[in-house]
């Protein structure tokens, strides 16, 4: 061996031995920060995984409300049930008696969805209270595959004669429905503008003389304030304003009719209009005469069939 190959070799050594020793002088890292708390660094970076998953999953659900995601899902959800069965295949209706049938199954089934989830159960509810004859409806489920509906139907009391036209009104002047001339039942006639919404004040009124309702055929609302009522018999009896003063000339009325039979007497018309007056129309014909009523002398003749009592 030269003594080229055997200097290089020997260098080649040294240099070997100062860089091992330098790499072993080196000094191992210090500890990390979370090696130095007193929990476990596994436990720091679950609880760091677990805020930072919260923070994306309220991010989501802000993002969700804002495009009606939750609204979807339900919708889905709810689409997902009806088709497991539990969809709406028949309407049961109680309570109904005198209106038609027809028009509430029409807005039963009117759903945008007929799983028993979706299905509108308060919508529903409104629809039906628009049409006259309902007062009042309850709605509800009954599953697998039922919706019921459960109607408070209103009474007809008496018909409302307005404008040429003839309607059913119950005891509060809804308007029920049309009645035609030919196949009016047998209810009292209100008559004139306005009259329908005053049919309560009037059964009040009717309410405080049991004997004398059953003998009247009909009433008028004489200018918005007011009331003449009609008797099977022919008579109008002309009542005076105010529910109470017309309710005490009504009895007066009932008491004087006991007395001397008033109706039935072939009188026209008899006016309580004016306090502490009895005003009697009689008829015209021959031998039409007013009888003596609570011993009360006329104060004046007759003249053109009037007398004051």
């Amino acid at each position: 061996m030269s003594a080229k190959i055997a200097r290089g070799t020997q260098v080649r050594s040294k240099s070997r031995a100062k860089g091992s020793s330098r790499g072993s002088s080196r000094k191992a890292p210090p500890p990390g920060l979370l090696e130095g708390l007193p929990i476990g660094a596994e436990t720091i970076r679950r609880v760091s995984a677990w805020i930072l998953t919260g923070m994306l999953l309220a991010l989501a659900l802000a993002l969700a409300a804002v495009f009606q995601v939750p609204q979807l899902i339900g919708t889905a959800a709810g689409e997902a049930i009806g088709q497991a069965g539990f969809a709406v295949k028949q309407v049961e209706i109680k309570g109904l008696n005198r209106m038609p049938r027809l028009p509430v199954y029409n807005v039963a089934y009117d759903q945008n969805s007929m799983a028993m989830p979706l299905v509108d159960l308060e919508g529903t509810r409104e629809r039906l209270l628009r049409f006259g004859w309902i007062e009042d409806a309850r709605v509800y489920r009954r599953l697998p595959d039922t919706l019921v509906v459960d109607i408070v139907e209103r009474t007809p009391s008496a018909i409302w004669q307005h404008k040429q036209q003839l309607s059913l009104i119950d005891r509060t002047g809804v308007v029920l429905e049309p009645v035609k001339l030919d196949q009016m039942p047998d209810l009292p006639l209100v008559i004139g503008p306005a009259a329908n919404r005053h049919a309560t004040e009037l059964g009040r009124l009717l309410a405080g003389t049991p004997e004398l309702k059953p003998m009247i055929e009909g009433a008028t609302w004489v200018g918005g304030r007011r009331w003449d009522l009609r008797f099977q018999s022919g008579e109008v009896l002309a009542l005076p304003e105010g529910q109470d003063t017309a309710q005490k000339a009504l009895a007066k009325f009932a008491r004087m009719d006991k007395s001397v039979q008033l109706l039935g007497r072939g009188l026209v018309r008899f006016d309580m209009r004016i306090p502490g007056k009895f005003i009697v129309r009689v008829s015209k014909e021959p031998g039409s005469t007013v009888p003596d009523v609570e011993a009360q002398p006329p104060t004046s003749a007759p003249v053109d069939g009037v007398k004051t009592i």
